[in-house]
């Protein structure tokens, strides 16, 4: 049954705005307005990396001023339902988990559902998910229930973030066939992007809000939910799909000169069944390993391995350091953390740019060569005393981990087809809660042991780093081993047709190359799009860009 809202059945006569075939493009519609609608969502969803500025408050959420400790005997199941004492970091920290555990399986359990309503239904869902669960989070903290955050923000607002990462992946790569890289990088990077925009203005509202009696917290869920239903809201409704065997006006599909990219499409139901799947699987998983291994440890690992050298004073190991030179060396870190930040955001438009000229495995064997090649020269730049190429380094590394991010999609698209792409993009998207996992693992646990073995606080990522190296050691060989997918498992012509058939609304020969840039590109309405969402971008830039000059003061 179809109503105003839409339905969750796929549509028919009647459709709801939010179905499918509500969403099928009209003659003459710019296909470069699609691009920011999917950056409103992946900017707003893209705070889940920023949250982390909320833990220090909330761990003072009572005492204000500062924590009012637990007795020994309550543990993670008392603080959930406590109201008497403040919560810890680390249990506040799970949120963190929640978020990409829960992206990563509700991307595969409802990537096909995706498939069949479409985009804007997708990121509807997800909006009511990521702002309900801010919602419901800041009710958690006004009522001091932590189990609520988990809930709200961490459940429910995970569920979101999977959904809304993934709705405009399919979208994006069929608007643009012919750059299918730098679409999805355009979109990804959103992603990157949301924390770079989202931290400082969490931390503003928080100041503002605060009071003798407040951290400001509950309010700032409050107000940002309101503001990132405003944006996800206007993205939802810019989606729009193009019709079934539509094409850019001049262009020729490569696949006939590049057997990496298919002309068929392999059914949702077989692509994990291929070896090409687990191959990426891995590639993905290994690449994103090593990298948010590193990203999660930035600041520490700096402090540590250069200590005194960070405020001119080399002499100076970590453990010598008085609380005052902590402090300073904490600020210069966290300029360090902002900057690799950026470097994530823009390897991801950059790189998966660049794979539509070398193509995705040429990139992906790049990221390793040149990963491989960083990671085992870093315990080198750092003995020497070098704080720029250390720095250098470690940007060129994360560049490659977003990268890797915005380039998979498009590396997914040439091996199975546009038809199922967001659905195996969703399961594939498996490969980075695993990643989530075993990357902080390895670093923690390796700095740990080197610590309690009395190794000296500059060197004890020396083997990490060649842990890490290894790892890509391993993508490479993955990545080297991806071959064209067998004919066999592409789906016949009629079965294709008749998934189709819900976007064939009229002739496809009416269509050909009746949409975008061959209908003027960057018109006024295209740059008014692009302008809502390039402001908060170069804010939110230039803010970590002035924060990252510390580190070369």
């Amino acid at each position: 049954m179809s109503t105003a809202t839409g339905t969750f059945d796929g549509g028919g006569v009647g459709a709801g705005i939010l179905d499918r075939e509500r969403t099928i493009a009209k003659a003459g519609f710019n296909r470069w307005l699609v691009p920011p609608a999917a950056l409103c969502i992946h900017l707003c969803i893209g705070m889940a990396y920023g949250f982390s500025v909320f833990w220090l408050p909330l761990s003072q959420a009572i005492g204000v001023s500062k924590p009012i400790a637990c007795t020994a005997d309550i543990g993670l199941v008392g603080a959930l339902f406590t109201t008497s004492c403040d919560w810890k970091v680390a249990d506040l920290g799970w949120i963190y988990t929640l978020f990409f555990v829960l992206l990563g399986s509700s991307a595969a359990i409802w990537g096909g559902w995706l498939e069949k309503v479409g985009p804007r239904k997708a990121a509807f869902v997800s909006t009511m998910c990521w702002c309900g669960g801010l919602l419901i989070s800041a009710f958690g903290i006004y009522t001091h229930q932590l189990w609520l955050m988990w809930l709200g923000s961490g459940v429910i607002g995970g569920i979101g973030l999977g959904l809304g990462y993934i709705s405009p992946v399919s979208t994006l790569v069929k608007w643009f066939p012919d750059r299918r890289g730098m679409a999805t990088g355009m979109a990804i990077m959103g992603f990157g992007g949301g924390a770079l925009i989202g931290s400082p203005l969490a931390d503003m509202l928080m100041n503002y809000f605060r009071t003798a009696n407040s951290v400001g917290v509950w309010q700032t869920f409050v107000v940002m939910a309101g503001i990132y239903f405003v944006f996800m809201m206007a993205g939802t409704f810019g989606y729009r799909i193009p019709p079934a065997n539509w094409r850019p006006e001049g262009w020729t599909p490569r696949a006939t000169q590049n057997a990496m990219i298919t002309s068929g499409h392999v059914h949702l139901k077989d692509a994990h069944k291929t070896p090409q799947f687990w191959l990426i699987w891995s590639v993905l998983c290994l690449n994103v390993s090593a990298g948010i291994g590193v990203l999660g440890m930035a600041s520490p690992m700096l402090q540590e391995i250069f200590a005194g050298s960070l405020i001119g004073k080399p002499e100076i190991g970590f453990a010598a350091l008085d609380a005052q030179q902590k402090v300073q060396v904490a600020t210069i870190a966290a300029a360090f953390v902002g900057l690799l930040s950026l470097f994530n955001i823009g390897g991801r438009f950059f790189w998966a740019s660049l794979s539509d000229k070398l193509g995705r495995k040429l990139t992906y064997a790049t990221f390793f060569i040149l990963g491989i090649a960083l990671y085992a020269l870093s315990p080198w730049a750092a003995h020497a005393g070098s704080l720029a190429l250390f720095v250098t380094f470690f940007c060129i590394i994360l560049s490659m981990y977003g990268g890797g991010f915005a380039t998979v999609p498009a590396y997914l698209a040439d091996m199975f087809g546009t038809q199922f792409v967001g659905a195996i993009h969703g399961r594939l998207l498996t490969a980075w809660s695993t990643a989530g996992i075993v990357g902080p693992v390895v670093v923690n646990y390796i700095r740990e042991a080197q610590i309690a073995a009395g190794v000296p606080r500059a060197q004890v990522y020396d083997r990490t780093m060649y842990i890490l190296a290894g790892f890509l050691v391993l993508g490479f060989i993955c990545n080297l081993l991806v071959r064209p997918v067998a004919t066999r498992w592409f789906m016949k012509d009629a079965e294709v047709a008749a998934l189709q058939a819900k976007s064939a609304n009229t002739n496809a020969a009416t269509h050909y190359g009746s949409f975008g840039i061959g209908k003027g590109g960057f018109d006024g309405t295209a740059l008014l799009a692009w302008g809502v969402v390039a402001i908060p971008i170069a804010w939110g830039v230039w803010i970590t860009l002035s924060k990252s000059l510390a580190l070369f003061r």
